[in-house]
This record gives structure tokens, C-alpha cells and sequence, in this order.
């Protein structure tokens, strides 16, 4: 068993709706919108026009930078808008519409190696970039990147089946049928890092999962471990991860490969296994429906870009007293104001809460009690963050370590006066952030004044 790290909570996983239930596939819709931001980074820029014919797998966003990812058709079909729609993060991102034409024909840009075992690792590194493969749990960090820049400084990669989150279980689901892609990705990530063997952390209340894991193992004699990890959030989120494995701690501001690791998600894993086996890039996801205002909760795999209403239709749609909309776990998910917003290659689930489940108040009392920095994984003090946030004291809040804040919402889960810290943290990160924007903005033009001078007191 996998040591424990410091902090954390032990929500009621709420798996059992879903848990059980064998994804299943949606009915293609009849459109996707598909955005040009599905990744930390910088945007893509469009590559087709509308009336343009797409194929499944035809590249249509053109990465904007180093750190970012390319952009794919998940169906085949005619361009029929170029434009900003409603984005899962807020407000609108530049979107490529498709009109489905249901002939779900493959691009002539996807194409499988003759011999994938024979490829360098530098060539399984391009088939991923070219694959256009994020961090697919929900952090949507560019996986090529990831990969080069920590060949040579890891020695343990660790593949992420922890899971914690309550209610996703489409992880679990993968485990349990297609632990072949998992294993094959695997053994392909020990291979361009140079290890005899890669780690996969999977909590004890996924035992099936781990049954099935360690058989095709077995059968295929693969330099892959499962460790079993006890259940606690959040289990899942890198960091802690790789201390609950290795016992290592991430320094402060720090990242995995400070410590010697790399992490990667399970479906991210099998989006490694299907680019260099099969060229075929990040066309679809595997969503979790569920929460108390879904009629018949699913796992169901889509098309990326498909509009979560559809998949809403397929559980049988919502109940009439459903009041939120969450795309991701209940702990660090997004709230939307509309059902129409799309499947990202980052969305692990979309849930649905009816008014029974309301539990804020309008103006929470801090009562000191200090809970809340006992499970804040990250050693940091919340209630001292959130009158610092609160109050505009920025300085103080960096100071605070507030930028190493994961929003993980634990000690929000645990709040006996039910304050809303991690909305406030997420708000202070922002000012933060834009008043670095802001002196950096200053700075460089008092810069540009200072050698405008310069330059006029030589003439």
C-alpha cells in the first residue's frame, strides 16, 4: 500500500450511479463546435473556412505556440461556421462548427506506422504532438511538451488512476475495458523515458480495476506496476500523487519533474497507445453523466465538440428540479450557465444537482476553527488566504503561497460556516496575476521612455 500525504478529505464518492454501467456510445449529433482553446496555452488558429469539407481526424486548428496542442474534426462533415461560441471555461472562445454529414469517413491524415515497436522515441514524442494529446484527467497541459521536457530528468513515471473526484467514473470504466490501450500506452511511455518499469496508482475501491490492470500485465509481461492507493482527496492531483508513490515532496512553486516524476492520466495513456499504433488523434472523450438532476446516469463516449445537451438526451434528459450544471467532478468542476456548451478533450464529466442540494448561505462567518487548514494538502493556511483575498491584500497573499493553491476544494468541503474559499482563491490568483501584467506593462514603458531619452539627448 502507497504512503499517505499530508491533508485531504473523504467525500461519499457518489460512484455507485454510474459505476457499474459500461460506456456506452452516443448517437453522433448532428453538430459539434469545436473549440480552438482545449489546452493550457495559447489558442489555435483555424485552418479551414466555412463550405470547406472535413474528414474524422483532418487537422483544423494549427497550434499557436510552443505550449499548445493541435486541433482535430471528431466527425466528418462541411464547415459551417468559423466563429466565437459559449465556452466551458466562460463567456466565448473562437470555435470551428461542423455539420455532421454521418459518413464518419477517416482522413486521409490519419496513418498507422508499419512497425510502431520499431519507432525512436523522439518519433513517438511527434506522433503525440501530431496526435494533439493534452492532459485528458482535466488539466489539458500539452502531453508532447510535457514528455521532451522531462526526458532525461525522471525516473519514475507514474500513470494517474486515482480517480478521487466523487462521481467521475470513466477512468474506472477504461480500467475495466480497454486496460489493453492502458498498459500499451504504458509501455510505450517506459520506453522514451528509458525505465524498466512504469507505476499505475489506482484507489482500492477501483479493486476490479486493478484485477483487470495486473492480468493483461501478466499476459503481456509488461514493465508496468499497479500500486494500490488508499481513498482520500485529492488522491488524484499530481503532487500528491507522487508523494502518496515515491514519498518525494514537491518543493513550493515547484513541478513533478523537480522531484524526479512525470504524471499522466489514464485516457491520456490510451490517447498515447491509439497515436502510435494507429496515428489516430484526440477525436473523442469519455464523459461521466451523472448527479441527483440526471434522469439515467451514463458513461458515455462523444465526439469532442459535442454539445453537452445531447448528452443530457441520451440519460433521458434532467430533472425538472435541477438548478446547477457542473463540467467536472463536484470538488473542482466548473458551474455553466448553458447546456449548449461543448465536450472538450479535458472534460471528465458533466453532472446535474437538483434545488434539495443547495447548501451555500449568503454571507459565511469565519469561525477560526482551523479545519480547514488541516486538510489543505498543500500545508497552506486558507482562512488566513481568504481575509487577505478579501480585503485586496495582495502582497500579503503572495506571500501567503496562494499561487500554490491546486483549488482543490477541500477546505471549502470542510468549512462548518461554509465560506467560499476556493471562489475567493480563484479570484485572488487572477488580481495577482494581472497586477504582475500591470508592472510588467509599466516597467517596460518606463523602459521605452528611459532610452527614448537616451536617444534624444544624443541627437
Amino acid at each position: 500500500m502507497a504512503q499517505a500525504f499530508f491533508g485531504g478529505v473523504h467525500p461519499h464518492d457518489m460512484k455507485a450511479a454510474t459505476n457499474e454501467k459500461a460506456i456506452e456510445q452516443l448517437a453522433p449529433p448532428a453538430e459539434v463546435v469545436i473549440s480552438m482553446s482545449q489546452h493550457i496555452g495559447a489558442p489555435c488558429k483555424p485552418l479551414v473556412a466555412v463550405g470547406d469539407h472535413v474528414d474524422v481526424g483532418q487537422r483544423i486548428g494549427e497550434p499557436g505556440g510552443f505550449v499548445s496542442a493541435p486541433i482535430h474534426a471528431s466527425v466528418s462533415g462541411t464547415v459551417k461556421a468559423v466563429e466565437p461560441r459559449p465556452s466551458s471555461m466562460g463567456g466565448n472562445m473562437l470555435s470551428v462548427v461542423i455539420e455532421n454529414d454521418f459518413q464518419n469517413t477517416l482522413s486521409s491524415e490519419v496513418k498507422a506506422p508499419e512497425n510502431p515497436d520499431a519507432m525512436t522515441p523522439d518519433e513517438m514524442v511527434e506522433a503525440v504532438k501530431n496526435a494533439g494529446i493534452v492532459g485528458m484527467g482535466g488539466a489539458t497541459f500539452p502531453t508532447h511538451v510535457k514528455i521532451s521536457s522531462a526526458i532525461g530528468k525522471v525516473d519514475t513515471v507514474i500513470i494517474n488512476g486515482a480517480e478521487c473526484e466523487p462521481y467521475i467514473t470513466s477512468d474506472h470504466r477504461t480500467m475495466l475495458e480497454r486496460p489493453e490501450q492502458i498498459i500499451g500506452g504504458a509501455t510505450y511511455l517506459a520506453k522514451i523515458f528509458s525505465l524498466d518499469k512504469v507505476i499505475i496508482g489506482v484507489e482500492v475501491n477501483k479493486q476490479n480495476g486493478i484485477d483487470m490492470l495486473n492480468k493483461v500485465i501478466a499476459e503481456k509481461h509488461a514493465p508496468v506496476v499497479v500500486e494500490p492507493l488508499r481513498c482520500r482527496y485529492p488522491q488524484g492531483a499530481e503532487k500528491q500523487l507522487c508523494q502518496a508513490i515515491t514519498g518525494r515532496q514537491v518543493p513550493p512553486g515547484g513541478l513533478p519533474a523537480a522531484i524526479g516524476c512525470a504524471v499522466f492520466n489514464i485516457n491520456t495513456t490510451c490517447a498515447i497507445f491509439r497515436a502510435i499504433t494507429q496515428g489516430m488523434p484526440v477525436v473523442n472523450k469519455i464523459v461521466t453523466v451523472s448527479g441527483s438532476g440526471v434522469v439515467e446516469p451514463k458513461n458515455i463516449e462523444c465526439p469532442v465538440g459535442t454539445p453537452v445537451s445531447c448528452l443530457f438526451d441520451a440519460c433521458g434528459g434532467l430533472d425538472e428540479k435541477t438548478y446547477k450544471l457542473v463540467m467536472g467532478g463536484p470538488m473542482m468542476g466548473m458551474a455553466q450557465y448553458t447546456a449548449e456548451v461543448p465536450v472538450g478533450k479535458g472534460t471528465g464529466a458533466m453532472l446535474a444537482f437538483c434545488a434539495d442540494e443547495e447548501k451555500t448561505v449568503e454571507n459565511p462567518q469565519c469561525i477560526r476553527c482551523g479545519k480547514c487548514v488541516e486538510a489543505c494538502p498543500m500545508h497552506l493556511e486558507p482562512l488566513f488566504m481568504f481575509q487577505y483575498a478579501s480585503k485586496g491584500m495582495l502582497d500579503e497573499l503572495e506571500a501567503a503561497n496562494i499561487m500554490d493553491c491546486m483549488e482543490c476544494g477541500a477546505c471549502a468541503y470542510v468549512c462548518p460556516a461554509r465560506v467560499h474559499l476556493t471562489h475567493m482563491f480563484k479570484t485572488g490568483k487572477q488580481k495577482i496575476n494581472d497586477k504582475k501584467k500591470r508592472e510588467k506593462a509599466a516597467a517596460e514603458a518606463a523602459q521605452k521612455a528611459e532610452d527614448a531619452k537616451k536617444e534624444a539627448e544624443k541627437k
